[in-house]
């Protein structure tokens, strides 16, 4: 993909209003695609209504727009796509990459508690179900054979999919698709080359890029960011109670994000409207700058 026209994504959940973290995220995929005169895509993960939160996608998408951080194209929304995840798992059952699984998360415990390895599933259901036993999941089976990422920050890794992840699950027992699938069919359907997001999403690459190899799909770079964490060393979310980013304040909110990504912003540009800070920020972005370990915000 070394001469592909840089497309890039923001692709938040809405079960809840962006907080410092994720604006940080969604400032460092920005900028990586606009430093490189490519275009930046929105797309909304609405793929688990249990936890999603009346109001809050259109919530995000006005506090990017006060922060002048402007997406290409129309905003994508996965809820709008359930037929072409039903399409990549019919092709998985086919080419016989998945299977129909029974375990609970209970059963998977008690089997990693009687093994060496700390895999996520094994084989107890690739060879078929018993007549009578309902299928719960669907499972992908996972491979032998290293899979190899390099990635920008992190550097370059071989895992092992059926040691560090298992065969992990693409349909959900609630028969909802699961996250890895959903992502990975979107992000070839956009055309996106360069995957910036959080470093609690590294442990994810693996099993996507082994989606990829499967349903014979194109392999983006990847690049994942620190973490921003509270005093206790939580990641900022919903759960830990971080507070809504303000859209009263952009030019604040975006001069910290610089900060916290090792951009090294001159002090003046505290004040200034977002405009200019993004004008800066683009013609001075250096991915080399940022600290890839988690940081805490007060």
């Amino acid at each position: 993909m070394k001469n592909t026209p840089y497309r890039g994504r923001f692709a938040p959940s809405p079960t809840g209003p962006l907080h410092f973290g994720s604006l940080m995220t969604a400032m460092g995929s920005y900028l990586a695609a606009r430093s490189q005169n490519g275009q930046w895509l929105l797309r909304m993960e609405d793929l688990d209504p249990p936890r999603e939160i009346a109001g809050a996608a259109d919530d995000i998408l006005h506090t990017l727009e006060a922060h002048h951080l402007h997406w290409d194209g129309p905003v994508f929304y996965q809820s709008q796509r359930l037929s072409a995840y039903d399409d990549a798992l019919a092709q998985l059952a086919r080419e016989g990459h998945s299977f129909p699984c029974r375990c609970t998360r209970k059963a998977i415990a008690e089997q990693r508690s009687t093994r060496s390895s700390q895999a996520a599933h094994f084989d107890a259901c690739r060879e078929g179900l018993p007549e009578g036993i309902a299928t719960r999941t669907v499972r992908v089976r996972s491979g032998d054979t290293p899979i190899h990422i390099d990635d920008i920050l992190h550097g370059p890794q071989e895992p092992y999919p059926s040691r560090e992840v298992g065969d992990f699950i693409v349909r959900r027992a609630d028969g909802l698709h699961a996250y890895h699938l959903a992502a990975v069919v979107d992000d070839a359907h956009q055309g996106i080359t360069e995957i910036v997001r959080g470093a609690d999403l590294l442990d994810c690459t693996p099993p996507q890029v082994h989606l990829q190899q499967l349903l014979g799909l194109q392999h983006p770079r990847y690049c994942h960011l620190p973490i921003a964490v509270n005093s206790r060393g939580e990641k900022l979310s919903k759960q830990t109670h971080a507070p809504a980013i303000a859209r009263q304040t952009p030019g604040p909110n975006l001069y910290q994000a610089l900060c916290f990504l090792g951009q090294m912003p001159n002090p003046a540009l505290a004040n200034e409207p977002p405009d200019t800070i993004l004008r800066w920020a683009v013609a001075h972005w250096n991915v080399n700058n940022i600290n890839k370990h988690n940081q805490v915000v007060a």
